[in-house]
């Protein structure tokens, strides 16, 4: 049910993509059209093909083997370990040079996939808590939600970029009879538009990850005091270079705001997700 959910929403969502190339590209007439066709072509694909491989190098992530000195290969065993509790293939396993802890999985597929950590996770968490981190991700992987969630992160990149190009050349629409003020508004509603999918499809799979993830490591507890811990060093440790089109990606929310910025968060509350795990500890484990 969810691998057919997260396609359908794919398709959607490169439809989508498509679409708004195209209606930016009659804006401009024939040539625009044809333009717009191919642009739209490429981010489809580059989207499909290459997103797993876009926040990978966006992290400057490393790769990890068993043979790795070190946490790297402690890290490589407990996946191991966990991704046959899941039944799952074994996924790449990386670790990033950032001092802010987190932790995020991406790939088109479970044979696909991979998993990656932080350096700065891996020094703060313990190993309990670690594993339930990392059992969050695998849940992910095993729910089929990293396809849809690099492609949602590539596409609202390429939305957000399409918005601003689209603001700055509006005004040669003018000889084509094209209303500016239209354009505009076009415009910030696809980036506005791409911030809130985000949010709607990240907001209601952290939840089943969290669940899922739990019955993998066993029991919640690791989990429950990873998130607690990690919330509250987000607040205090920025992401190097962050890029804002990929948050969805990461376990907890790796940029924090306030006021109309928290509209686009694109996980929910920290004490709601807690909160649930500790009613599943009650409920399961209890």
């Amino acid at each position: 049910m969810a691998r057919t959910a997260n396609t359908v929403k794919t398709a959607v969502l490169l439809g989508g993509l498509m679409g708004l190339f195209l209606a930016v590209g009659s804006m401009y007439g024939q040539q625009g059209m044809v333009i717009a066709l191919a642009m739209g072509g490429a981010m489809n694909v580059v989207a499909f093909f290459f997103s797993d491989k876009i926040a990978l190098a966006s992290m400057r992530a490393v790769e990890v083997h068993a043979a790795t000195p070190g946490p790297g290969g402690a890290l490589y065993q407990m996946v191991d370990e966990l991704r046959q509790r899941a039944q799952l293939p074994m996924p790449r396993v990386y670790v990033c040079p950032q001092e802010a802890p987190n932790a995020f999985a991406t790939g088109r597929s479970p044979k696909k996939a991979a998993v990656a950590v932080t350096e700065g996770a891996l020094r703060v968490l313990n190993a309990e808590e670690l594993r339930g981190v990392m059992a969050h991700e695998l849940a992910h992987v095993k729910n089929r939600d990293t396809l849809i969630s690099c492609v949602s992160a590539t596409l609202a990149g390429v939305l957000a970029f399409v918005a601003q190009w689209g603001l700055l050349l509006g005004g040669g629409s003018r000889r084509e009879g094209a209303n500016p003020l239209v354009m505009i508004v076009v415009f910030i509603v696809a980036a506005v538009g791409a911030a809130l999918i985000k949010a709607m499809i990240s907001r209601s799979r952290e939840f089943v990850a969290d669940h899922d993830g739990a019955v993998i490591a066993g029991n919640p507890n690791g989990l429950m005091s990873a998130l607690s811990k990690l919330e509250s060093l987000s607040q205090r440790i920025p992401m190097q270079n962050p890029n804002p089109a990929q948050n969805n990606l990461f376990i907890v929310e790796p940029l924090t705001g306030r006021g109309l910025t928290n509209l686009f968060a694109t996980h929910p509350p920290m004490e709601k997700r807690i909160a649930a795990l500790r009613q599943m500890d009650r409920g399961l484990f209890g």
